[in-house]
């Protein structure tokens, strides 16, 4: 189990990893060794609660598979390991997220001295654009 919150942790048999070769520029051996890690993400496995699944696909976007599995590529380190601990520090920090319930809005309402400020310079900006219309000619 890795442990994501207090509260959330995830089973390990949810994930499942590939590796495959990094795109870019490589060196040596950039056509021998497969070092970037797609890490595929099984959310209807984990015991993750229906309101926290609900936000991680919302935030998964693009990552976000047709079979609903969530798809994180690394490739940004040269070594499997560290691509590997990329993506998963990517996935615990996605679900962290998730873990968090939104924040309800409080209406509010503008205070009095704000619409008047609001009020006092709508009509300095129409004295202004007054100001700079061309007069009538009296002929």
């Amino acid at each position: 189990m890795i442990q994501i919150t207090p509260t959330i942790a995830i089973d390990e048999r949810s994930i499942s990893e590939s590796f495959v070769r990094a795109s870019g520029p490589g060196g040596q051996k950039v056509n021998k060794v497969a070092t970037a890690v797609q890490l595929r993400f099984d959310p209807e496995l984990s015991s993750l609660p229906d309101d926290v699944l609900l936000r991680l696909r919302a935030l998964a976007g693009r990552r976000l598979t047709q079979q609903g599995d969530i798809l994180i590529t690394a490739q940004r380190y040269r070594t499997q390991e560290r691509n590997r601990q990329a993506a998963l520090n990517t996935l615990i920090v996605l679900i962290e997220r998730a873990a968090l319930p939104p924040v309800s809005r409080v209406a509010t309402r503008p205070t009095l001295a704000s619409k008047r400020r609001r009020l006092q310079t709508k009509a300095h900006r129409a004295r202004v654009k007054h100001s700079r219309s061309a007069l009538p000619d009296d002929e």
